[in-house]
């Protein structure tokens, strides 16, 4: 059993930035993908971003693309999500997510390529 420990959400003014964490309770090693969701009230969970390890590809949503930005800390086996020029309707719960093991799934934009989630931590930006 994995447990994701989220960390970082609050609320800030629109175009301030936030980072979110997630912790891992296990050690990374081997294969692995990490991802980043995130749901507004009312709406279905949309994809933000995600890492595929080894080789460190990054995958981002166009709504984020060139704001928000995704990395990984093996050491310390957690996981960023750095928010920069936030806008009011990045308003949302956001989760982060990891699959491990030697299977690599190919579309990572897909909530069931994931099989362990953090709680999620609520980010709001004001305007």
């Amino acid at each position: 059993q994995v447990q994701l420990v989220e960390s970082g959400g609050g609320l800030v003014q629109a175009g301030g930035s936030l980072r979110l964490s997630c912790a891992a309770s296990r050690r990374t090693f081997g294969n692995y993908v990490m991802g980043w969701f995130r749901q507004a009230p009312g709406k279905e969970r949309e994809f933000v971003a995600a890492l595929r390890w080894p080789g460190a590809s990054t995958y981002y949503a166009d709504s984020v693309k060139g704001r928000f930005s995704i990395a990984r800390d093996n050491a310390k086996n957690t996981a960023y999500l750095q928010l920069n020029s936030l806008k009011p309707e990045d308003t949302a719960v956001y989760y982060c997510a990891a699959k491990y093991g030697f299977y690599s799934p190919p579309n990572l934009s897909l909530s069931a390529s994931y099989d362990y989630w953090g709680q999620g931590a609520q980010v709001t930006v004001s305007s």
